[in-house]
């Protein structure tokens, strides 16, 4: 009597298990509540429940053989306690294979299958803390570096604004200095052409029609040069009061012409007429100075245009990529050294010396939801194959900025990856624990 009981409590037992509705989730469990019909999820057909995980396919849409491989479209769900759940194919089911780590999927198959998930789940779950570590410091270091970011922002506003102070400055000065310029070789030609006519004693006193507009300039230029006061001017008091221009660095017009020849002829004009010799160093002296404050305009104004240049670039909202401008990150991969200038270029450099560009600063073309998530650098050197070189650079997230991994899939094509905290996004951290943990 006793064998009998325990035969058919087995027997149950057995039954039971037979009809356990495997491979669901938990929030499937609802359509497979035992009955006298199941209806198919895609709601095509109902078939009488005891169909259900026979190891025949029904349903159009597998949903009548979730714990079988009978359904060429079924998945089976695994729950995997512990580490993360997800489906596989129905096809792999009872495979010999144990594709779930707590072995569910292989319920009646020779395959002897570990429950592993609890290990799993331990390792992914340092990788999360992890993870979760090196995003709260990095979000730390990015609002550091945003505080930085709008400061520096606000020097470069400021130092154009002082720039542009100074490039106005200097218009004035510049037309200025033609002006005097123009005089000085004015007073000079006047000078030049009363000696040739004849009026060897030219004083700065001199009532002649030629003169009579420049009488002060010429009494204040001499009384400049003649230091002792002795009513002469000597090579010394010209050497004292003027810097010389090498007459050799442009080509001097007929009347600079015979005013050298004077100066180097001994008796001649330039050395006993004192005031040919002063209006000459006086115009020597104006185009010295005038092209001392046109070289200063013209840097002041490349300044302007470069820092403008650099101002415009999209640094982030908050400016937090503004650091990263003027910078070089380096990787070495194998026989080359690669070179990344965010903003600016990225370059490829081999053992030999070689250097190749691959590509100048183009765009970011990230992702509407992350946009600064990504840099493109076009128009690099030509490649062999045609068009130019491009590189794309992902920035991720992490507590220092280097340049991580270089690869190129393909030819002329290159990718990078390049880490800082600027990319570390608080969305993350949300993302990471639903759907990791």
């Amino acid at each position: 009597m006793r064998f009998h009981i325990i035969t058919a409590a087995f027997l149950w037992a057995a039954f039971v298990e037979s009809r356990k509705i495997r491979g669901i989730s938990s929030s499937y469990k609802r359509f497979y509540r035992e009955r006298k019909s199941f209806l198919c999820i895609d709601g095509s057909k109902i078939i009488p429940f005891e169909q259900v995980n026979d190891d025949y396919c029904d349903c159009a849409d597998g949903s009548d053989e979730p714990g079988t491989s009978a359904c060429p479209r079924g998945r089976f769900y695994c729950t995997n306690l512990g580490f993360r759940p997800h489906y596989i194919p129905s096809s792999r089911v009872n495979d010999g294979i144990c594709d779930c780590c707590d072995a569910s999927d292989e319920y009646n198959s020779h395959a002897r299958c570990q429950n592993t998930c609890w290990n799993l789940g331990q390792k992914e779950r340092a990788y999360v803390e992890g993870q979760m570590k090196t995003l709260d410091e990095g979000l730390r270091l990015k609002q550091q570096l945003i505080e930085e970011g709008v400061l520096l922002w606000r020097e470069k506003q400021a130092q154009l604004r002082e720039l542009q102070r100074a490039a106005e400055d200097l218009q004035i000065k510049l037309e200025e200095h033609r002006k005097r310029k123009h005089e000085a070789d004015r007073l000079k030609e006047q000078t030049l052409k009363a000696l040739k006519g004849g009026d060897k004693d030219v004083r700065p006193e001199s009532s002649s029609c030629g003169f009579r507009q420049q009488n002060s300039t010429v009494s204040h230029l001499f009384q400049l040069l003649d230091s002792n006061k002795d009513g002469s001017i000597s090579l010394d008091e010209v050497k004292a009061k003027v810097v010389l221009v090498r007459d050799e660095t442009r080509v001097l017009s007929e009347d600079e012409a015979l005013i050298k020849d004077a100066h180097s002829a001994p008796g001649g004009l330039m050395s006993e007429d004192p005031h040919l010799k002063a209006a000459d160093r006086a115009a020597e002296w104006e185009a010295t100075n005038l092209k001392k404050v046109e070289e200063a305009y013209e840097t002041v104004n490349m300044e302007i245009s470069d820092l403008q240049k650099k101002l415009e670039i999209d640094y982030g909202t908050d400016w937090e990529y503004l650091f990263l401008n003027g910078q070089c990150y380096k990787l070495n991969v194998y026989e080359y050294m690669y070179t990344l200038c965010p903003f600016n270029m990225v370059s490829q450099k081999s053992t030999a010396g070689t250097e190749v560009s691959l590509g100048l600063w183009g765009m970011w073309a990230g992702p509407a939801k992350n946009h600064y998530s990504q840099m493109v650098y076009e128009n690099g050197e030509p490649c062999w194959q045609g068009g130019s070189r491009t590189t794309s650079v992902t920035l991720t997230c992490g507590t220092e900025t280097a340049l991580r991994s270089v690869k190129e899939p393909s030819k002329c094509q290159y990718i990078m990856d390049f880490e800082t905290p600027v990319a570390c996004q608080p969305v993350l951290k949300q993302r990471g624990v639903h759907s990791e943990l």
